[in-house]
């Protein structure tokens, strides 16, 4: 089985010895991503609704540069610093699926890369 490599200027650039996301076989395995902006190279959102957002459009980009989209989601995992902050990442994380919701779990974490409040990680069919 091959393994093809994925990355794209339209999502932040690794901030360690990783790749954006993997494709192995049918499978597209997206690194976690955290609120980075591509475009700046830094957190801009100010709040963790802005933070879930910019996390879910550099998912969408990954997925795009693949030739997928969100409905092609198998799985997730989510990880928050607080699981205060669980509804209001949740409402955000599921407007961007039309329903056939992935499998998926949610961590509370002591910290994440940049001191962020939330990252998540995908795993899709190709």
């Amino acid at each position: 089985m091959e393994k093809k490599i994925i990355n794209t200027p339209n999502a932040p650039a690794p901030i360690g010895p990783y790749s954006q996301a993997v494709q192995a076989g049918n499978l597209l395995f997206i690194s976690g991503q955290i609120p980075i902006d591509p475009a700046t190279g830094k957190v801009e959102a100010s709040d963790i609704t802005g933070e879930a957002h910019q996390v879910m459009h550099n998912c969408k980009a990954i997925l795009s540069a693949a030739g997928l989209d969100f409905g092609h989601v198998v799985k997730t995992t989510i990880l928050l610093s607080d699981m205060a902050s669980f509804s209001e990442v949740n409402e955000i994380y599921g407007k961007y699926f039309n329903g056939d919701f992935p499998a998926r779990e949610t961590y509370a974490v002591k910290t994440l890369p940049k001191n962020v409040n939330v990252e998540i990680s995908m795993i899709a069919l190709v």
